[in-house]
């Protein structure tokens, strides 16, 4: 053990070990390091020391010593229109950064690491295959309950648009506002935080349906009390999180992503875990995999249900049940065996259809939650948009766009900051027809926060909702929808075209074609060789603006990969731009 190796090298491990709560006899046990997110500041986080403690336990029943650290994460929700949120993609790098120093510089054999939301997930997937030579899990946090009349979290920037508009009274507005988030555990919708314990599990590095179970429930704790127990036994066993961590593994996860309808900020983790494995994600395989899987999931925001009833539904198995015949089902798990075999263990248990007698209480049928693959919601959910504007792509979520908007032309508008674009909206000074621009908002530009406000306020606006677009090299909430289109890249700061567009010129969005292109200059359109000239002048009088943070923020935005790349630090380019 790697644990026993280390402990021979330096004498004073021990006796600081035996200062705490270990014993002599521990000292020579399976040593686990048991890292989560817990803290205060986010209802995803605040009920995951309850769920260590039950991994703890797990781990020394089976004959191992528990190591329990803690990096809490940080709340986009709360983060959100704030400079906080330029800190959020960063986030990600850091906890994995830590759970990195965390083993690297104790005595242990094996890791499990338990976290729910939005950026916990992703950084401690990325840590798991930094370190793919060691066993390992990861433990989802769950999800929380719906509130009154299953209102959710993702509703209340459109209720608050409503509010600006006189929609909707104020005492209304407040008892919502108050009553979205009644519990903890990852927000009720199929956001970033549902979406990356869905594709934990798809990846084989979470016991089967794990993933947005109801954290305030018992099934939670005893999931992860099982997981401490199933670790020791990797280790005995020798699997390893690189055993795990396949091509095939990560396609597996790609096409349970189509079903789910999930979150585009996916497209920055995924890429971003795989690379620490040598495995690269091509944007273009989103695209054709989103060709060929039906999308099932009737979830918010792109469907009608909150994600709580996802679980009740069957959940990630339930999914992947109806789309097994694309799976790679040969692919292992943490369990020991591959998809196929948990699938056909879960059948065997009737796991699925216990979990949906808790829908009786909803009155709504599972086939209401998770469609039938031969009779799906859609064909997949995201696609990858190329063109003159986005010559290294870009991303839009058509699950959750008009389907008016899938061809649309339109003059721009360019704001280079959120918050003027979100009032430009709200108070009437966009004309319908419009395509928004918000640039400067890339990973190199402030870190990529999400562009969720101007984007609820465009999707609740009647008059806008269904002829007016967005585009950003910045990224989306997982709860936003409506005809928006992010990652553009490359991204302004680093000089990509969508740095030059200027006021009036005419945008071309082609969801079906999968194009986005500058096809004129200042309302008038030009043959695609005019524009091409246009786009050469503008670029060759651009001047790259200065660096406008400090700090750890400011190191980032010096080493950040481009967004289609997983947005990461790449520690290997020299810092001096």
């Amino acid at each position: 053990m790697r644990s026993q190796d280390l402990r021979k090298l330096g004498p004073e491990i021990d006796s600081l070990k035996l200062s705490m709560d270990w014993s002599p006899e521990d000292l020579g046990l399976p040593q686990v390091l048991v890292d989560d997110v817990w803290g205060d500041a986010l209802p995803g986080s605040y009920h995951l020391k309850e769920l260590t403690e039950a991994v703890c336990n797990g781990t020394y029943a089976s004959g191992g010593k528990p190591a329990p650290m803690h990096v809490t994460d940080m709340c986009d929700g709360i983060a959100q229109g704030t400079e906080g949120m330029n800190y959020s993609l960063l986030s990600r790098e850091i906890i994995c950064d830590m759970v990195e120093i965390h083993w690297r510089a104790q005595p242990l054999d094996a890791m499990v690491l338990l976290s729910s939301c939005d950026k916990g997930i992703p950084a401690h997937l990325k840590a798991m295959a930094r370190i793919g030579d060691a066993p390992a899990i990861h433990v989802p946090g769950g999800t929380m309950m719906e509130g009154p009349g299953i209102f959710t979290l993702e509703q209340v920037g459109t209720i608050y648009a409503m509010l600006k508009r006189g929609q909707i009274g104020q005492e209304d507005y407040r008892f919502l506002q108050c009553n979205a988030c009644p519990t903890e555990g990852c927000c009720s919708f199929m956001g970033t935080a549902n979406t990356m314990q869905s594709l934990s599990e798809a990846l084989g590095l979470t016991l089967p349906g794990a993933a947005s179970m109801p954290a305030f429930a018992a099934h939670i704790r005893h999931k992860a009390e099982l997981a401490g127990r199933r670790i020791v036994r990797m280790l005995d066993e020798g699997l390893k999180t690189e055993d795990i961590l396949t091509r095939d593994a990560f396609e597996n996860a790609i096409m349970v992503h189509a079903a789910i309808g999930g979150s585009t900020n996916a497209l920055l983790h995924i890429p971003a875990i795989s690379r620490e494995l040598g495995i690269t994600i091509h944007p273009k395989l989103w695209d054709d995999i989103n060709r060929h899987i039906p999308l099932l999931l009737n979830v918010r925001p792109s469907g009608c249900h909150p994600a709580i009833l996802f679980w009740y539904a069957g959940g990630v198995p339930g999914i992947m049940m109806q789309i097994k015949d694309h799976l790679h089902l040969d692919a292992m798990t943490v369990t020991g065996r591959t998809i196929g075999e948990n699938l056909k263990e879960l059948e065997r248990q009737h796991f699925i259809e216990h979990m949906r007698r808790q829908l009786e209480s909803y009155k709504v049928k599972a086939e209401d939650v998770i469609f039938p693959a031969a009779k799906p919601r859609g064909e997949g959910s995201l696609g990858i948009l190329e063109g003159n504007l986005a010559p290294g792509y870009a991303v839009i979520k058509y699950a959750a766009v008009p389907k008016e908007m899938f061809r649309h032309t339109g003059p721009a508008i360019v704001f280079e900051d959120e918050v003027s674009a979100r009032d430009a909206i709200l108070k009437g000074g966009i004309v319908p027809g419009s395509v928004i621009v918000i640039r400067y908002v890339g990973p190199r530009g402030c870190g990529m926060p999400e562009m969720y406000y101007p984007t609820e306020a465009l999707a609740s606006s009647p008059e806008l909702c269904t002829t007016t677009a967005l585009i950003t090299d910045g990224r989306f909430s997982g709860a936003s929808r409506g005809p928006c289109i992010g990652y553009v890249s490359p991204e302004a700061m680093a000089g990509g075209p969508i740095a030059i567009v200027e006021k009036d010129d005419l945008i071309e969005i082609d969801v079906v074609g999968r194009s986005l292109n500058i096809v004129g200059a200042r309302g008038r359109r030009e043959s695609p060789e005019a524009m091409e000239a246009i786009i050469r002048e503008r670029m060759a009088k651009w001047v790259k603006p200065p660096q406008k943070f400090g700090g750890v923020l400011g190191l980032y935005t010096t080493l950040a990969t481009s967004a289609m790349e997983g947005g990461y630090m790449d520690t290997g380019r020299c810092p001096i731009d």
